[in-house]
């Protein structure tokens, strides 16, 4: 563990001029500014730095804006990017009158998510192992104005792109949904996902594989080994940071919007969890697929919560555009073991104790990752605890059940609204021991529907001029 102390002789060992300070804002994305490395010393991790917390998306209003951010060392980490040599420290955030943590800080609702979990004496760590697709385009352009509104995305592996002239088209683009997993010179960017992993590695995050995802148009993923909930919230912070940036350099550009192309597959994360307890894990049985009854009521937990779950697991109305029941996205509210048309699956690939675990395979990620793996937890937790019953397993193929049979599959949340909807009425299971306060919620709840769900409504949708100008 990096101390302050170890932080003030890192940055001179590494001829540290600058020092980046991070924290997470409340929908998810990385903010910054930037100290000389003399500003820092042992004390700057207990007085940290002062800011304007009403100019942060749903944090303070104007007539209270001052706040702090702490710098917690054992995030010290050199930047692979910045031309000067500069450490990054990723910071909690306080009050300056009281000193208290901010509610709406989502790193310290994942911190009171892992304290909760050893209160309960269920585990003292939460493994989580996120699986995030994303997409790397050549071009994107939008706009949103009064009169007009249009995006266009462009990709040198586009399967739309076979008869453009790109002195000259050599060909080999992969077809909707069939890019799983061509080797070059089909695959396009596998230099670049290399180069992505490496510098992850360089980090200290560990990365199990890259590879080329289903879709069309450079859709990939990278998976990190799994890690403990608050070090799993920073390495997805830093995952995203890095993969834009290497994208950038090399003239591309990185999304992880949930569905940015029609009629091919979106970007899910599909999210492992485990609970060990005393270097042992929980999730180990003679139950159904090898597991115990305690990952069976976790199960339990997730599939009776899960539409105020999505709220925050998957939190855009894009999401949405991704989670249509009859295609491949895990909608069904069901479990199964190797089954990936449940919204839960437990993996088979291994026989050992150690890599029992339950997949969630709905969420995506433009989420929150604190909040979500937060969310998450607290309804595994909630599940154990209440003792909540799974039902039976579903190990059919639940694309092709009969509609009779279908009506008896619950399914998740078809829309932004109809997720806040399940939240507004299914939260006292986030509230237990202050993970999260009332506050976040109703502030999640405003936000969404005031900054996201009411100016989507609002517009006229491109699709509508052709469906009905001449109606």
């Amino acid at each position: 563990m990096t101390t302050p102390k170890k932080v003030v002789k890192m940055l001179k060992d590494n001829n540290v001029r600058v020092v980046d300070i991070r924290f997470t804002d409340f929908p998810g994305v990385w903010q910054h500014f930037t100290v000389p490395a003399c500003e820092v010393d042992e004390s700057t991790f207990e007085d940290g730095f002062g800011f304007d917390g009403s100019s942060i998306r749903g944090w303070q209003p104007i007539h209270a804006s001052d706040m702090l951010v702490i710098p917690d060392a054992s995030t010290a980490q050199m930047d692979p990017f910045f031309k000067e040599p500069t450490m990054v420290l990723i910071g909690n955030i306080a009050d300056p009158m009281t000193r208290e943590p901010y509610s709406r800080d989502p790193r310290h609702v994942a911190q009171k998510a892992e304290a909760y979990l050893k209160k309960t004496g269920i585990g003292d760590t939460a493994y989580i192992g996120p699986e995030a697709e994303f997409f790397i385009f050549d071009d994107i352009r939008f706009d949103s104005t009064p009169n007009g509104a249009f995006y266009s995305v462009n990709s040198i592996e586009g399967a739309w792109n076979t008869g453009r002239d790109e002195g000259p088209n050599l060909g080999y683009k992969p077809r909707h949904k069939e890019g799983y997993f061509p080797v070059p010179p089909m695959d396009k960017f596998q230099d670049m996902r290399t180069e992505m992993l490496l510098v992850l590695e360089d980090i200290g995050i560990d990365v199990e594989c890259q590879h080329h995802e289903v879709a069309t148009a450079g859709q990939a993923e990278i998976d990190m080994r799994f890690k403990p909930l608050l070090q799993m919230g920073d390495q997805l912070m830093w995952f995203k940071y890095i993969l834009k940036n290497v994208a950038n350099r090399h003239n591309r550009t990185v999304t992880f919007m949930p569905k940015p192309l029609f009629e091919d597959n979106g970007s899910g994360m599909h999210t492992h969890i485990s609970i060990w307890k005393n270097g042992k894990p929980t999730f180990a049985g003679k139950k159904y697929a090898g597991v115990s009854q305690n990952a069976l009521y976790a199960m339990g937990g997730i599939l009776k919560h899960c539409g105020a779950l999505c709220a925050f697991t998957n939190p855009t109305t894009n999401s949405y555009k991704r989670l249509v029941p009859g295609f491949e996205a895990p909608v069904n509210l069901a479990y199964s073991s190797r089954n990936r048309s449940a919204a839960i699956r437990i993996p088979m690939y291994s026989d050992s104790p150690k890599a029992k675990r339950i997949e969630f395979r709905t969420p995506d990620p433009s989420c929150n990752g604190y909040i979500a793996f937060s969310a998450v937890l607290m309804a595994v937790l909630d599940g154990i605890e209440n003792k909540i019953d799974p039902g039976e397993p579903l190990d059919k193929n639940i694309y092709a059940l009969s509609p009779e049979e279908l009506a008896n599959v619950p399914s998740a949340p078809g829309s932004l609204d109809e997720a806040l909807d399940a939240l507004k009425e299914d939260h006292d299971f986030l509230l237990k021991g202050d993970v999260f306060t009332q506050d976040v919620i109703d502030m999640w709840i405003s936000y969404k529907t005031e900054k996201e769900i009411n100016p989507v409504k609002l517009r006229p949708h491109p699709h509508e001029f052709h469906l009905y100008y001449d109606i």
